[in-house]
């Protein structure tokens, strides 16, 4: 039985995480909400402040998972980190926006990318 889209989602934010902190990175927030909008997960390695959104697919034959960041949705993850920058009191000297493309079907190995300081 395959996971519903939420629940693969949240395997996706799951592998990403596990991925980042094995990368050195600290986790300080998941799933923060700004009006509609979610901060998937919010980082810092370092003294940099590392907004990541994931994307999670079964596949990739509709394309990779960040292909569906589009310029909207990045507007709006910036947007949604300056609220979270004025809610939260971390000293960094730079903030960046990653992208982590998740790949994930059952009977395959788990896939992630990680494309760093995303712009569109």
């Amino acid at each position: 039985m395959h996971p519903t889209n939420n629940e693969l989602g949240r395997i996706g934010e799951d592998v990403a995480t596990v991925y980042l902190q094995d990368m050195g990175y600290e986790i300080l927030d998941r799933n923060w909400r700004f009006k509609r909008v979610e901060l998937d997960i919010v980082a810092r390695k370092d003294s940099t402040l590392i907004f990541c959104e994931v994307k999670t697919r079964r596949s990739v034959s509709h394309g990779a998972p960040s292909d569906a960041i589009t310029s909207t949705k990045l507007q709006h993850i910036r947007t949604a980190a300056l609220h979270w920058l004025a809610n939260h009191q971390y000293r960094h000297n730079g903030i960046r926006f990653d992208a982590i493309s998740v790949i994930h079907c059952a009977g395959q190995p788990t896939t992630i990318s990680h494309i760093k300081g995303i712009e569109l």
